[in-house]
């Protein structure tokens, strides 16, 4: 968690070096530099990313080659160190449609863990949406989806990605990316919210029935994860599509992503949903308990995006004319506003960082009756809902059409959440 703390000191060190002054800022930007900028972001950040996950790979094959505690250890800890650089890209999704259409091969989530590998009695053996609940491809070699039985002796990035998942149609089948994999390394977390995170033992991969089918597994979809990111840092280059869609998408996308991750997906679906249940299974990063991680650098992305600035893994910038500068040349006290909106929001997600750094984790702070907790989340929750309505008044402002902000029935119906 010290990690996560001094990145964030130095990030915003890095963002008051980069602030222009009022009156350079206030003069007319160019709306092509933004996207611009905008673009040279994701492809660092999509760089960063793709960095960690071959770090993560090197780590898995030396699990895989000498399965042991400390191997097993130095794998989650690559997993946890991959988080951070992808977290924040997901500020990308929803205004570009080529990256909502990929971002489920990497970070779907949740996921029927039984799909997989083994879980616990408590997990129960059958589903009434998913036939698929307690398949673990990892113990069978063949399986049956709609009726076709399928090949699964050979577990490989096609079969993850072409055969298992999403299998059946059903979402809830997901076979590949980082949560998978967290799953494979971690194993369930069977502590409700109470402490403790899943404890999958180094001999799953050593002496275990089925380690090596389930060493395959790791390492396919580890593999997987490098290429799908690959392919993703590919997109945003000079000659990538998703750089090349920009100038139809404009400014538009910018804000429909600040908006969508910050209310519907973040404030909502990740946050409130699992608040008002009070259920360990509706946080983001469940098996690792690392969820706090997660949702500050979401948090950190926006606004990335919203300043032109974003802070590489090796400490160099990424920096040029932004929203916030298109903002500020139309009404400087409504980009101040939503600079400090999106500062509250970051700084309410460090607390809950810090309170699992102090000992209590995510699943913790929405447990029932931790009303400490709980407020710390909801804080979070009502920073991240303001902040939306500035990135509203931006769009206003700047007399933007198409732009589509993500709902989540958590925060606009709850009622239909229990329904």
């Amino acid at each position: 968690m010290r990690k996560s703390r001094t990145l964030l000191a130095t990030l915003s060190l890095a963002l008051s070096l980069f602030t222009a002054p009022a009156a350079v800022r206030a003069q007319e930007v160019n709306t092509g530099g933004v996207l611009t900028t905008y673009a040279d972001i994701a492809q660092a950040g999509f760089e960063d990313a793709l960095s960690r996950a071959k770090e993560l790979e090197t780590a898995v094959d030396a699990l895989i080659a000498a399965p042991s505690e400390d191997t097993l250890g130095a794998a989650r800890q690559a997993w946890i160190a991959s988080r951070p650089a992808y977290q924040q890209t997901e500020a990308y999704r929803f205004g570009n449609p080529l990256v909502d259409a990929w971002e489920g091969r990497v970070n779907a989530w949740p996921l029927d863990e039984g799909l997989i590998d083994y879980v616990d009695a408590s997990y129960g053996t059958e589903s009434d949406t998913n036939s698929l609940y307690t398949a673990n491809v990892v113990a069978n070699s063949t399986l049956m989806v709609d009726g076709v039985r399928v090949d699964a002796s050979n577990i490989t990035p096609d079969f993850l990605q072409n055969d298992l998942q999403e299998a059946g149609g059903i979402e809830s089948n997901v076979a590949t990316g980082y949560h998978a994999i967290e799953f494979l390394l971690w194993g369930q977390d069977l502590n409700g919210t109470g402490p403790g995170a899943g404890n999958r033992p180094a001999t799953d991969y050593s002496t275990a029935p089925h380690a090596d089918r389930r060493a395959a597994y790791l390492k396919a979809a580890t593999s997987l994860l490098v290429r799908d990111l690959a392919e993703m840092v590919g997109e945003w280059q000079a000659d990538g599509a998703a750089r090349a869609a920009l100038p139809d998408l404009g400014i538009s996308a910018i804000l429909t992503g600040m908006g969508s991750l910050s209310f519907g997906e973040l404030a909502g679906q990740r946050m409130k949903l699992g608040l008002m249940l009070h259920d360990p299974e509706e946080e983001h990063d469940c098996f690792s308990d690392t969820t706090a991680t997660s949702y500050l650098y979401d948090g950190v992305g926006v606004r990335n995006v919203y300043l032109g600035n974003y802070i590489r893994i090796d400490g160099s910038a990424v920096t040029g004319a932004s929203i916030s500068d298109l903002v500020a040349a139309k009404d400087p006290a409504l980009d101040a506003e939503i600079r400090a909106l999106l500062d509250d929001s970051v700084n309410k997600l460090q607390v809950l960082v810090d309170r699992a750094a102090g000992g209590e984790s995510y699943d913790q702070q929405i447990g029932e009756g931790n009303i400490a907790g709980n407020a710390a989340v909801q804080a979070a929750i009502d920073a991240l809902m303001a902040q939306t309505r500035g990135v509203e008044r931006a769009v206003a402002l700047l007399n933007l059409a198409g732009v589509s902000i993500e709902d989540s029935d958590s925060l606009s119906n709850p009622e239909a959440v229990f329904q």
